[in-house]
């Protein structure tokens, strides 16, 4: 009885993981149709995008609410991303080309409660802005509140608007760095920071060591920004005619901050509503439309249809070995692009866009290797953005021609690392301990879980030392400058655009379409044609791609602006957090985070 009662309960069990099983796989493929046929749609929707026709006497609406990343995202990446759905090259390019459509009457720049670009992109959008303004056409700028970058850009406007509500930040440029010393300490985490002798300001790595800014450290990081800061004082003050004494004082007081005092001191020119602003540009312009950026960049086509060709290669965020996907700049990916671009006959120049803090050392020794081919076969040109710093600046030292903004933040040339010890942390808090058989002395001389010999100390000074001597060669043939000298200026020291113009470290002033136009004067050619290198992929060959690269580690360091911040990759404590678990071997890299508070 026993026994048929347990043969019954074998068969019920048996018919109750068959009926779940199949129910669940019955979900699964409903799951699997649905989003089979959701992703259909969308590649419809995507595929059947009508063009845009641009009306007569419109506005070009600029929304700078959002991150940007330097290109404009494939359609995979569009579509989840929650930033913008251009990219900053198109962005300019489509400001370039309203300032010679006869159906653009104006710009409008709108910056609501946020503004996502930092220093260097703000710079960098501002003097294209002002090359439209060449064309005799208005500019307005409307926020409810303005950030700093979003002041200074909203400058070059004709008539500035401010929600009465609003403020304008206007109080100087102030830099705060984060330091995880003491949370180490209490977790019992022990980390031993490695530089070459000299490098005083290689300071990204103190972050984990120290608790507050070295004096080397502090010093450059005071230059930098006042070197910004007058840079953005001069500039403001030639677009609203206020002195700098008085635009340091109304900074210095925050005397201008409130949205009456900055209309009173001539920081802004009214106080309105976003719904006001159509009015103005009807009653002010004939405005008749307006019409978005994305939907403008839909209706333009290239103005030269030529068989020569300038490929910009985009170089942004953290330098990583391999490849892999989400914003970051991995190795294979990029000496890929540039070993393409270097054998293909239709490409006459390269531009290598960089925008980057640095990172992996060996990622960019073979990036940079790369750029030495390419160039014994065609110019190569560096543009760089918000930030060509450490590895950032490395790839780049060896172009034919560097352009850089005033803002942009580079040099930081030499090199770290870091070694953390975690042995303690695991018996202290969850009761785990080692034990280690070797076949020689030092087998476990890398170990995190023990504190490094001496021996092994030893070692890691001579390999931070004789990477260091690499660099220094590196930038001094490819700028053509003395090792000596170009050791008295490194040391991991952090320079502006500016200094580093003075200094031999870049060659001009300027933003990325003026890098293009180096590009095509050094090939020789006047008709061209300006290509994304490699060319964007396809939904379905971005899902292929990601599927086959999903097997490894994905990295996905994000690089956004904050409000008053020049590099932050993503979310800056997550980001830092993981580097310090993640990092591994030599690393070039900067990390400030600049705010105004």
């Amino acid at each position: 009885m026993s026994q048929n009662n347990t043969e019954k309960k074998g068969v019920s069990f048996g018919k109750i993981m068959v009926a779940s099983g199949v129910g669940t796989l019955i979900v699964l493929v409903i799951v699997g149709l649905f989003k089979l046929l959701l992703f259909f749609g969308i590649i419809g929707s995507i595929g059947s995008t009508a063009t845009t026709a641009v009306a007569k006497d419109s506005f070009l609406k600029i929304d700078l609410t959002k991150p940007l990343p330097e290109r404009t995202p494939n359609e995979l990446d569009a579509l989840m991303n929650d930033g913008a759905a251009i990219g900053f090259n198109d962005m300019l390019r489509g400001i370039i080309a309203a300032a010679d459509d006869p159906n653009i009457k104006g710009i409008y720049l709108y910056m609501g409660s946020t503004y996502a670009l930092s220093w260097g992109k703000s710079e960098e959008l501002r003097s294209t802005l002002e090359r439209f303004c060449d064309s005799g056409k208005p500019i307005l700028a409307y926020a409810d509140g303005y950030t700093q970058q979003g002041y200074f850009v909203a400058t070059v406007a004709d008539s500035i608007y401010l929600n009465p509500s609003g403020l304008v930040e206007f109080r100087g440029i102030g830099a705060e760095s984060l330091f995880f010393k003491e949370m180490l300490d209490r977790l019992a985490v022990k980390m031993t920071l490695i530089r070459p002798k000299s490098n005083s300001f290689k300071s990204a790595g103190e972050t984990y060591t120290m608790t507050k800014m070295s004096d080397a450290n502090r010093k450059q990081i005071r230059e930098y920004i006042n070197s910004i800061w007058e840079y953005v004082i001069d500039q403001v003050s030639e677009a609203r005619d206020i002195s700098p004494e008085n635009l340091n004082r109304l900074a210095d007081n925050l005397d201008a901050v409130l949205p009456e005092d900055a209309k009173a001191y001539g920081l802004i020119d009214g106080l309105c509503f976003e719904s006001d602003i159509k009015h103005v540009m009807e009653n002010n312009y004939g405005k008749k439309a307006i019409v978005t950026l994305n939907d403008y960049s839909k209706t333009l086509v290239p103005k030269t249809i030529s068989k020569d060709k300038i490929a910009i290669i985009y170089a942004e965020g953290d330098v990583l070995p391999g490849t892999g996907f989400g914003t970051a700049v991995y190795s294979d990916k990029i000496t890929k692009a540039l070993n393409d671009a270097a054998a293909d006959d239709k490409i006459k120049a390269i531009v290598l866009r960089v925008n980057s803090p640095g990172g992996a050392v060996t990622a960019s020794e073979i990036m940079t290797n790369a750029v030495i081919r390419a160039r014994k076969q065609k110019p190569v040109i560096v543009s760089m953005g918000d930030v060509a710093a450490s590895a950032g600046y490395e790839i780049s030292c060896n172009a034919n021609y560097i352009v850089a903004e005033p803002t942009t933040i580079t040099g930081s040339i030499g090199v770290f690392a870091t070694i953390p010890e975690v042995g303690g942390t695991l018996k202290k808090y969850l009761g785990i301990t080692t034990d280690t058989v070797k076949t020689n002395s030092n087998s476990t001389a890398l170990s995190i879980m023990r504190p490094m010999s001496p021996k092994t100390l030893e070692l890691m000074q001579r390999n931070v030392e004789e990477f260091y001597t690499v660099f220094i060669n590196r930038v001094a043939k490819g700028r053509g400058l003395d090792a000596d000298f170009v050791d008295s200026i490194a040391r991991g020291r952090v320079w502006t655009g500016r200094d580093a113009l003075k200094l031999g470290l870049v060659d001009a002033l300027g933003g990325l379409d003026d890098a293009i136009s180096i590009a095509a004067d050094s090939a020789g050619i006047k008709d061209y044609q300006v290509v994304d290198y490699p060319a964007p992929e396809s939904i379905l060959e971005n899902i292929m791609s990601r599927k086959s690269e999903s097997s490894g580690t994905m990295h996905s360091y994000t690089p956004m602006a904050t409000g008053d911040g020049v590099w932050i990759g993503g979310d800056a404590m997550v980001n830092t957090l993981t580097r310090i678990c993640e990092t591994r071997g030599l690393q070039a890299r900067v990390e400030f985070f600049l705010v105004t508070e």
